[in-house]
């Protein structure tokens, strides 16, 4: 599996007892969509490596207590701690209109409808009470909180995001 073809769902936060079982971050909006996993892909070393779920129990705030196959000592889920979690893009359904995944915008070129071209679209900082749209414009860094109305159009072929920015916000970055 490359990572191209994937998507980041999160990461091995933590050792969840003495038997191989970990703790995992699921940096996703709906975690209990994946309750039925049955494999993840983790990265180790630069490689994704597939590991199958024996057991997968969510606990709160994204968080989910998971056994996998092979993994059955403390030293076994060592190797595996902090590492990143993928899975196939290609499992998510088609979004269309101004819906899209955090990981499919990275690289867009966003356009504001009043000040014109802001830059690339570094990330989606998906904090919980505001989220943010970074954006890099040469060397500076724009933040435009992603709320209801903000993204206006969403061009896939074009790979652009049209923005709607509160008035003046992104002048105070870039002046």
């Amino acid at each position: 599996m490359n990572k191209a073809d994937c998507f980041n769902l999160g990461y091995v936060a933590k050792l969840h007892g003495f038997k191989g079982e970990v703790s995992l971050f699921l940096d996703v909006t709906n975690p209990e969509d994946y309750e039925t996993l049955d494999a993840v892909f983790i990265d180790i070393n630069g490689q994704l490596s597939p590991f199958f779920v024996d057991s997968f129990k969510l606990k709160n705030k994204g968080f989910a207590a998971v056994k996998f196959q092979g993994v059955n000592t403390e030293n076994d889920a060592r190797i595996i701690l902090r590492k990143n979690l993928f899975l196939p893009a290609q499992i998510l359904p088609k979004l269309s209109g101004t819906k899209f995944y955090d990981h499919e915008v990275v690289g867009y070129t966003v356009v504001d409808v009043n000040f014109g071209e802001v830059g690339k679209l570094e990330s989606i900082i998906d904090l919980q009470v505001n989220p943010l749209i970074q954006i890099m414009s040469g060397n500076k860094e724009v933040l435009i909180p992603l709320i209801e109305g903000v993204v206006t159009e969403l061009d896939r072929k074009k790979k652009t995001m049209t923005i709607n920015a509160p008035i003046g916000l992104i002048e105070l970055y870039l002046t």
